[in-house]
């Protein structure tokens, strides 16, 4: 449906844009004259009007506050359910403060690029209900089928795909999964085994053991994910972190040689950063990375845990590059279980050949649940009708987002090369504020008119809708862009 919205405590009504969109064609990314003006108003605001009652929402959030640790800055938004992409958070009625209405959010970020099939699935839902009833956890001191049966299904999806050097539809390639709870965990894994096999290939321990990252990355906030994040704001506080470790230059060919060399263990990157701003790592780099990794003995390992399990527009983000430049390893987490807490590491066999028994370990990482709604996730991620849905509103948002940054070529960057805009792969997509502090009011203002998308990096707006959305959705968040850039374009030539 096209406009979701309830006329319900000031929020805006159900609209049709037939005619609209009857002068609008997507198949050439036709530019239009004038931006979309009908989310100019506020709608749903931060701002949460004073009430007396406890019931209210913000009495609620105000008790939360007192017991929470304060590790995120959130807007006075009380989230209560949802359903595909639509989200629903606590309102108070005017003149009805314990009366607890709903306002409604369209969610272009799909829990920071989790919810690939969306809030609330019914199929995931009936899934976890059955397996809850029937074993939740057991330890890993004992098999248990769901595990087995993800891990089986993650090695022959590879096969199918491609990817850790497996040609697509190859039969061949031996591959090892282990599973944790988090992206940050499974990094860990990652860096654990890279060393592992680089002091059993050396002979000496810690002769082999360095590790190699690139600016702007995030790889988690764990001790050893943390030290493989260059980034001030969030080392700072916490060194020294885990040794041994340099920093390059994201795509840049410059120094490879010195940068990744006999002492090296592993080499771990991200095919597009997530985090950091949406910018994908150049295929030649890539391939680089690879032959530098093979002349020293280095693993490579790919990050993919935002960009992977078709989020770009394929199984990995890597499936449909050459073999020489695939990985040894790839991390991923966010929508292995659309939500449910997991995190997992893919290896080749030669990398887990060096790992024994009692080498690495987790309490909860692979459990029946978790797993069970993985094996499930993976099998609808994979359907043939939503990886076709999921490339035609990549193309639809590629071009709406393409018009809309030249509606505003003041305010949105589009130099060639990194800073192009719009950028990313599938729906993993970024545009640059010309700015900086202009991508995070974006945010604000998109979310007081409904619209729920990210910022990341220093300056981009980062908008990753669930893989199931519709070309109507992706209409509508587009207007409410269109209208979000016009507001902040008036508040620009008014401050200038």
């Amino acid at each position: 449906m096209l406009g979701r919205f309830t006329k319900q405590a000031g929020q805006l009504g159900r609209w049709s844009r037939a005619g609209v969109l009857a002068q609008r064609s997507y198949a050439s990314s036709p530019r239009v004259s004038e931006p979309c003006q009908r989310y100019l108003k506020v709608t749903h605001p931060d701002d949460l009007p004073e009430f007396d009652s406890p019931n209210s929402v913000g009495a609620t959030l105000k008790r939360f506050d007192a017991s929470t640790l304060a590790t995120y800055s959130r807007p006075s938004v009380l989230l209560t359910r949802g359903k595909g992409l639509d989200l629903w958070a606590a309102s108070d009625d005017a003149g009805s403060p314990s009366g607890r209405g709903e306002r409604h959010y369209l969610d272009f970020s799909s829990g920071i690029a989790v919810n690939s099939l969306g809030h609330a699935d019914a199929q995931i839902a009936e899934v976890a209900a059955d397996q809850a009833n029937r074993l939740v956890h057991s330890s890993n001191l004992y098999h248990n089928e769901w595990s087995g049966e993800l891990a089986d299904r993650m090695v022959k999806l590879t096969r199918e795909h491609g990817g850790l050097g497996i040609e697509r539809g190859s039969s061949e390639g031996d591959l090892k999964v282990f599973l944790a709870n988090s992206g940050t965990e499974a990094n860990e894994a990652a860096l654990k085994f890279a060393r592992k096999h680089g002091m059993s290939h050396s002979g000496k321990p810690a002769t082999k053991s360095g590790l190699v990252s690139f600016n702007n990355a995030f790889h988690g906030r764990t001790m050893g994910a943390l030290a493989m994040t260059p980034n001030p704001k969030y080392q700072a506080p916490f060194a020294p972190l885990l040794g041994d470790v340099k920093t390059g230059h994201y795509n840049s060919f410059e120094g490879l040689h010195d940068l990744i060399d006999d002492k090296t263990a592993g080499v771990i990157v991200e095919p597009v950063q997530g985090e950091g701003g949406i910018f994908p790592a150049k295929l030649e780099w890539l391939q680089a990375l690879r032959k530098r990794c093979d002349e020293v003995k280095a693993l490579l390992i790919f990050d993919e845990i935002q960009c992977g399990l078709w989020r770009s527009g394929s199984l990995w983000c890597h499936s449909n590059f050459p073999t020489n430049a695939h990985p040894d390893l790839i991390t991923m987490a966010k929508p292995l279980a659309n939500g449910f807490p997991i995190g997992a590491v893919l290896m080749r066999k030669s990398v887990a050949d060096s790992i024994t028994v009692g080498d690495h370990g987790t309490t909860f990482g692979g459990g029946p649940l978790t797993s069970r709604i993985a094996h499930h996730v993976l099998g609808r991620l994979s359907d043939p009708a939503l990886v076709k849905s999921a490339k035609a509103a990549s193309d639809k948002l590629k071009a709406r987002l393409t018009e809309l940054r030249d509606l505003f070529p003041e305010l949105i960057r589009h130099e060639e090369g990194a800073y192009e805009s719009p950028r990313g792969k599938g729906l993993l997509i970024g545009l640059s504020t010309k700015d900086p502090s202009h991508a995070g009011k974006i945010v604000k203002l998109a979310r007081e008119r409904g619209l729920i998308v990210l910022s990341a990096g220093s300056d981009a707006v980062r908008i990753v809708p669930s893989l199931t959305v519709s070309l109507e959705q992706i209409d509508t968040a587009a207007d409410i862009l269109e209208s979000c850039f016009s507001v902040l374009a008036r508040e620009t030539r008014h401050t200038a």
